[in-house]
């Protein structure tokens, strides 16, 4: 198993400490240690921990062993475990803030690297002209494969559209036909849409590195072209 190398000096300040003043509401120290957290968590026993005893380690001020635990990016953050919290516990966000404190370099590399790409404009790294020529060039095999779509339509960077629509980003890398069945349903009821050649990517990998300035600069990205285009509604397939 790789080593991990958390410098907790580059942390600067005791973690508990940092989760109260950023998440006040978390009532960190109303914990009974009940166990009902992890009776319905997804995540217990995956990396030999569950929210309770991940909760009892931050109050007993363990920093190295929350920092350096890879079981907050197995917690979905579904927030399961609040509502069934008898003190609301808002574990989730105190996983997502504990995420920000790794150092980039410590983080899972493929997560932070899918955001890296996505702050660039999309988490695969493909160009735009390539994402507009597979859309394209779907769309004409459609047609002539099937000729009672022949008027279905792809639009990219229609001026005015009413509805915006962003694609997942593996779909035109890996498995372009997986576009054609939401064109359909689209086309059928006829709805008035447009791709982007620009942000078009609707999987924000930055929601999950726990870096809110990643999270942020992505999602202003896009809202920036919806409204560029002047699109009134946008759907994020996502």
């Amino acid at each position: 198993m790789q080593e991990k190398h958390i410098d907790l000096e580059r942390i600067r300040a005791d973690v508990k400490k940092r989760i109260e003043a950023a998440v006040p509401e978390a009532n960190i120290n109303y914990c009974l240690t009940c166990g009902l957290c992890a009776s319905g968590c997804p995540a217990t026993g995956l990396e030999d921990m569950d929210p309770r005893k991940f909760l009892r380690l931050l109050v007993l001020g363990q920093d190295k062993e929350i920092l350096e635990t890879d079981w907050i990016y197995s917690c979905t953050m579904c927030q399961r475990c609040r509502y069934a919290c008898p003190m609301a516990i808002d574990v989730g966000r105190i996983v997502y803030e504990i995420r920000g404190m790794r150092p980039r370099e410590e983080r899972p590399k493929n997560l932070q690297r899918s955001c890296d790409l996505q702050r660039q404009n999309n988490s695969t790294g493909i160009p735009n002209e390539d994402f507009v020529w597979v859309v394209g060039d779907v769309l004409e095999e459609v047609r002539e494969a099937e000729p009672q779509w022949k008027d279905l339509q792809a639009p990219v960077d229609k001026k005015g559209a009413t509805y915006y629509l962003n694609q997942n980003a593996k779909e035109p890398t890996v498995e372009p036909e997986e576009m054609v069945p939401l064109w359909k349903i689209l086309h059928a009821a006829g709805i008035d849409w447009t791709y982007s050649s620009e942000w078009w990517d609707g999987a924000n990998y930055c929601l999950f590195t726990g870096d809110p300035e990643d999270w942020e600069y992505t999602v202003r990205k896009q809202a920036e072209v919806v409204d560029a285009l002047g699109c009134r509604y946008y759907i994020n397939t996502e």
